[in-house]
């Protein structure tokens, strides 16, 4: 899917095509992890606000996604809820994978989890700007636990 335009001649946000722009992020960068899509989708400027203490910048985000897909594998996220206001897309989804190394601080248990997550994007000239991200923390943390 290739997006032109995310803006009207009117100058007003055009709110279907910056969801579209928060979808192809969650599945391309989140979920299929394309350094490539990184550049075409995220702007030069990318701040990300929930990731840890990354700097601002496209390879940060890079690096970030290398760690997490060395810890976990296929990914997968739902999208429950898709809601657009202004330049912000806010996503409502599930996440699941397999933990299969270090993930979190905690080495591989092998346990598939599965996490309700809330994604806040800022989307201008049809790139992500800036990202925030909320999950429970502890009920990730305890399907991460070996079992047994």
């Amino acid at each position: 899917m290739s997006i032109e335009t995310r803006t009207r001649t009117d100058s007003t946000p055009d709110l279907e095509a910056n969801k579209a722009v928060a979808r192809q992020f969650i599945d391309e960068v989140f979920v299929h992890g394309n350094p490539e899509a990184v550049d075409r989708l995220a702007a030069e400027d990318f701040r990300p606000h929930t990731f840890g203490p990354l700097p601002p910048g496209r390879e940060p985000l890079k690096g970030a996604m290398a760690h997490v897909a060395d810890g976990i594998e296929d990914p997968d996220f739902e999208i429950e809820d898709v809601i657009a206001e202004g330049d912000r897309v806010a996503i409502r989804l599930t996440s699941s994978a397999t933990h299969t190394g270090t993930f979190m601080g905690v080495p591989a248990s092998g346990n598939r989890y599965s996490i309700e997550e809330i994604h806040i994007f800022r989307i201008r000239d049809a790139q992500v700007t800036e990202h925030w991200h909320a999950f429970d923390k502890a009920a990730l943390m305890e399907q991460l636990k070996p079992k047994g």
